[in-house]
């Protein structure tokens, strides 16, 4: 049964690192972003999949997406946000242990209700160390403080688990507009520039096609990303490539380079 402690805050890690630490150039960083992206969503997705590098490099990627969420900003009340673990093994899925979630713009509750909703499920555990240090889930934690009004989050660290358990987790967080789903990850690493614009192309159509057979060289998220597939397929949900660069075109180096894309998963009218 996941439970937590009532009162304590994970910090931010990454801060400094990832994105910037002191809160207005934070912030500043944030709205130019979001300000930059281009397009404006036919509907508000039910399911996005962001990147999770530091803002100089997918930054513009993650918020071409989360710029689709400003007409749910007083809708949207429940995050549920999973991302690979990074530098802890873990088997399942893992809750922290944490109640509330910091960065230099605010602290951001732990949904204890939907928390509850998880505790017979096997694939669901509670691990300090998978939260503690971990980016993936971190990094977008300011984009959706800055375009959400009032949210709680379910952060889920995806370690070593059947992509059906994360499926079965989604399920059960579904819920409906007042819940947002959020994949994270990045794609291709450390190929170059063309190596890589032909690979990651290759898995975003596989993403579009809504296939669940991806694997992490592909995409380091690749089984939440493989999960949200097989649960959109029994929901309907339609996925939309937002934006497909890598960090030869965010950051200049052409010679090794780390894929990026986002995608909006919308529910059928």
């Amino acid at each position: 049964m996941p439970v937590f402690s009532s009162s304590s805050t994970r910090p931010a890690a990454v801060a400094g690192l990832f994105y910037p630490a002191e809160p207005v150039s934070l912030a500043r960083e944030v709205a130019k972003l979001l300000g930059r992206a281009s397009g404006q969503a036919r509907a508000v997705p039910k399911a996005v999949i962001v990147p999770h590098a530091g803002y100089v490099y997918s930054g513009p990627i993650a918020a071409s997406a989360y710029a689709l969420l400003a007409p749910a900003r007083e809708v949207i009340r429940r995050v549920v946000l999973l991302g690979p673990t990074h530098r802890v093994a873990v088997r399942g899925l893992a809750l922290p242990a944490a109640s509330h979630f910091a960065t230099p713009l605010g602290t951001v509750e732990v949904d204890a209700e939907a928390l509850g909703r998880l505790r017979d499920l096997p694939q669901v555990v509670v691990s300090e160390a998978a939260h503690v240090l971990e980016h993936s889930l971190e990094v977008h934690l300011p984009f959706l403080q800055t375009v959400l009004s009032d949210f709680k989050l379910v952060p889920l660290a995806v370690g070593d688990v059947a992509l059906e358990a994360v499926a079965e987790v989604l399920e059960v967080l579904w819920g409906g507009p007042e819940t947002l789903i959020v994949v994270s990850s990045d794609l291709s690493h450390y190929l170059t520039y063309g190596e890589a614009r032909s690979i990651d192309r290759a898995t975003c159509e596989a993403i579009l096609a809504l296939r669940s057979n991806l694997d992490h060289e592909q995409a380091c998220g690749a089984t939440p990303i493989s999960g949200l597939a097989l649960a959109s397929r029994g929901k309907g949900l339609r996925p939309e490539l937002i934006d497909l660069r890598n960090s030869g075109d965010t950051a200049g180096d052409k010679s090794r380079v780390v894929g990026y894309a986002s995608f909006a998963f919308y529910e059928a009218p």
